[in-house]
């Protein structure tokens, strides 16, 4: 096995001059046409970082990016790590409301926005903000809609001086994630956290310099990322995609000799189906026991991470905060070394063994806290340890099993829907007195949105007009798939009873399978 023996305090502007020296000419990034070297890269990434300099980017500053996959989004990170500044990337799939939201909270400086298929989105968003940052196109010359293009944008060829701003604990990454509250938080991630996340990564996950690792999940969420910075910190190869589509995937994997990839089980179903007639090799693609045909179109993977995939954590600690690969009773397996992890009561004390508690953590990995939320960062970090709002149990032999977060969670395939925020949006309808939501086991999608409804005394509303409504302020797919109209929500004292509403609507299917009562 092979992982990175780099300083300890590492930052990603570092890896990537060492990267540039060692392995110049080796292959780090692929995008459509686009191959570029270590050592290309890295002028890309110093124009970038000039660039973005001029513009008045320094420590402490946020760039947004707004728009799908690609090489640039990696190029960014590293250029605003350079400046010690910190990149967002956002979820391009939301609703114009939702990306005003994030406009108004993060506070950008500079923004990058994409025109193609989500423009719309991205300008409506635009009007409804107060933000007075830069945006820069990044396809197209920016003519169309009269804006500044990024091909100008990083047009003068000097490259930033030698020297950088990046420190290791300063925060480079900042991704929104919880709607915990009614709002997203954006989570800021440091160098630090950034390189020990991909050392983790490429130490569990067995990654090799020559493995070849295709970025088809969305970079606005950590399970991509994971890979990605675990490829990057190897100095192997990053290959793009704007997003999945089947037959852009076929040729991509066998054109690149892809060895790994972000893949939800749905998406492996289309590409089954489609490479019956298309015939693409996939065979360089690793990949655990799963169907036979699937089995038959890729090589299979016996490494330990294919064995027990996966762990349990959140955005806020890295991605994984335990890794099922390094074993234990729990199905969650451990963490990894240089995270330290408890299971705790209401007090702060520790739980016996094989009994439930939050889950609280502290290690390189945390993240340094929320954007802007001062008060919400002293309850998360209180005591000195970060609180996941997860409920966990350890096992004797101290290894870990997810129970369920103490909000509930919805998981639709790779996607986080967080009821509160849901639930806030019935109730802006002016016909909805209350409303509760619950995840409802989806054979394709693992959950799916389903809304339990109080209306107005004397109101009356058809089910795909209150879809509709949510469809308006919030992302497509958190949106309920069904609407069921009852007179009174079930409590338990001032609470809505979950566990009663789960049990009469068909609830179930949570991640880890438990829920607050396990």
């Amino acid at each position: 096995m092979t992982v990175p023996t780099g300083p300890t305090e590492a930052t990603l502007p570092a890896l990537l001059e060492e990267h540039a020296r060692s392995r110049p000419e080796g292959l780090a990034v692929a995008c459509g046409e686009r191959l570029l070297s270590w050592s290309e890269l890295r002028i890309e990434i110093l124009q970038l970082a000039r660039a973005l300099h001029e513009a008045g980017i320094g420590p402490g500053d946020r760039v947004l990016w707004m728009g799908q996959n690609c090489h640039r989004v990696l190029e960014a990170l590293a250029a605003c790590a350079h400046l010690g500044a910190t990149l967002c990337p956002v979820n391009w799939r939301q609703s114009s409301v939702e990306l005003a939201f994030v406009l108004n909270d993060a506070e950008p400086k500079l923004v990058f926005w994409q025109d193609e298929e989500v423009g719309e989105v991205m300008l409506a968003a635009r009007g409804a903000a107060t933000t007075s940052a830069r945006w820069i196109q990044l396809d197209g010359t920016g003519s169309r809609r009269g804006e500044e293009s990024f091909a100008a944008f990083v047009e003068a060829p000097d490259l930033l001086p030698q020297g950088s701003c990046a420190v290791p604990e300063g925060a480079a990454l900042m991704l929104y994630t919880g709607a915990f509250g009614g709002h997203p938080h954006g989570a800021l991630l440091s160098n630090r956290a950034l390189v020990t996340v991909g050392m983790a990564n490429a130490m569990v996950r067995g990654l090799q310099p020559d493995d070849v690792f295709l970025n088809s999940g969305p970079l606005f969420h950590l399970g991509t990322w994971m890979c990605t910075l675990a490829t990057y910190v190897l100095g192997a190869t990053n290959v793009f995609v704007p997003r999945v589509d089947a037959d852009l995937l076929l040729r991509v994997i066998a054109d690149n000799r892809c060895t790994g990839a972000f893949l939800m089980p749905t998406t492996i179903t289309d590409l089954v189906a489609l490479n019956r007639s298309v015939r693409a090799d996939l065979k360089s693609l690793r990949w655990p026991k799963s169907t036979p045909e699937w089995d038959a179109m890729v090589s299979f993977d016996d490494s330990p991470w294919a064995r027990r995939p996966g762990g349990t954590g959140q955005t806020e600690v890295g991605g994984l905060a335990t890794f099922a690969a390094l074993g234990g009773e729990g199905l969650h397996g451990r963490p990894f070394p240089l995270i330290e992890l408890r299971v705790v009561d209401a007090e702060g004390l520790d739980v016996p063994p094989d009994e439930v508690g939050e889950m609280i953590v502290r290690g390189p990995v945390v993240m340094n806290g929320y954007h802007n939320r001062p008060s919400l960062n002293v309850e998360k970090f209180r005591g000195g340890w970060y609180h996941t709002g997860d409920l966990a149990r350890r096992h004797g032999d101290g290894s870990v099993t997810f129970i369920a977060p103490m909000s509930r969670m919805i998981k639709s395939a790779a996607e986080n829907i967080y009821p509160a925020e849901v639930e806030a949006c019935l109730r802006q309808h002016p016909l909805v007195r209350a409303a509760a939501v619950i995840g409802v086991p989806d054979e394709r999608w693992a959950q799916s949105v389903k809304a339990i409804v109080v209306l107005e005394e004397g109101a009356s509303i058809d089910a795909t007009e209150l879809i509709e409504f949510c469809r308006a302020s919030i992302a497509s797919y958190k949106k309920p798939r069904v609407v069921t109209f009852v007179a009174e929500l079930p409590m338990r004292g001032y609470a809505i009873d979950y566990d009663s509403l789960d049990a009469v609507h068909g609830g179930g299917g949570y991640p880890g399978g438990g829920n607050r009562s396990a």
